[in-house]
């Protein structure tokens, strides 16, 4: 199958009324999980880099080897940078491949933010790519700012982004509490930008009773990191207590905290798909 950009994907699922899930990778064998549960579930799947990546220059390479993957899979994948720092990073993955990039100047100032953002979506747009913005701020050890449903019509209309992330109650990481999502919040946004699709940021350990309320409201992308990856080094973990110091080939060692990953990323693409 072809890789996608992200726009095409996402239209069909809020269309649909359901999310796809977008999982970050950090090496082969987290690249590997997600493009196994996307196959086995028949499902598109966005896999996406962090920025972080994109500044030590492991995404260029790794790239390489999403690309080739994402070929190989019968399901539509489309390659993403995510939280994206600067325009130099959007050009960066734009050439290297990647199909779809985040500019995130949500701790910006509002007109700041879309000066960016649109910079970043033209940019995107050329390379017959898309973008996601993000208005509103999803904390990662900082403070949240909800989103405001007239300011999100009004940067996506002035940006051009062809997805938006949007705050409504969850955070990055791990949460200190279980967050309550502002549901009448999400209907509200959806509602005055009924044809975009709506990403949710901080998809770790939100309650899918809670994250399955705001999908038919127009949530239509769910990222997915902390807790995928620490599925992976958990997993990895167990195998090494359980092997006492024996040696064991790293490429037959690894396969097994490759299955654990791609069962428990099952399980969250069949939620974002209201299958259960």
């Amino acid at each position: 199958m072809a890789i996608v950009t992200m726009k095409e994907i996402l239209q069909d699922a809020r269309k649909r009324g359901i999310a796809l899930g977008a999982f970050n990778a950090a090496n082969y064998e987290t690249a590997c999980a997600i493009v196994q549960a996307a196959e086995l579930e028949e499902s598109p799947v966005i896999l996406q880099v962090y920025s972080r990546m994109f500044g030590n220059g492991k995404a260029e390479a790794l790239g390489g080897l999403l690309i080739r993957l994402a070929e190989k899979c019968p399901q539509k994948v489309a390659l993403h940078l995510d939280h994206g720092e600067n325009l130099e990073q959007v050009r960066n993955a734009l050439e290297w491949g990647y199909t779809s990039v985040m500019l995130d100047g949500s701790r910006l100032p509002f007109d700041e933010n879309v000066a960016l953002t649109k910079q970043a979506a033209t940019l995107a747009h050329q390379a017959k790519a898309t973008c996601e913005g993000e208005i509103g701020h999803v904390a990662m050890a900082d403070e949240t700012e909800l989103t405001d449903p007239e300011e999100a019509r009004k940067f996506a209309e002035l940006t051009g982004v062809d997805a938006l992330a949007v705050s409504i109650g969850t955070v990055h990481g791990y949460y200190k509490a279980e967050p309550k999502l502002d549901i009448g919040r999400c209907r509200e946004i959806g509602q005055a930008l009924p044809n975009m699709p709506l990403v949710l940021h901080g998809g770790t350990g939100t309650p899918i009773s809670e994250v399955q309320k705001v999908i038919p409201l127009g949530i239509a992308k769910i990222n997915v990191a902390t807790e995928f990856q620490h599925c992976f080094l958990k997993a990895v973990q167990a195998d090494l207590e359980a092997a006492a110091g024996k040696f064991i080939p790293i490429d037959k060692f690894m396969d097994a905290p490759t299955a654990a990953c791609v069962e428990h990323l099952r399980k969250l693409i069949r939620a974002f798909a209201l299958k259960e």
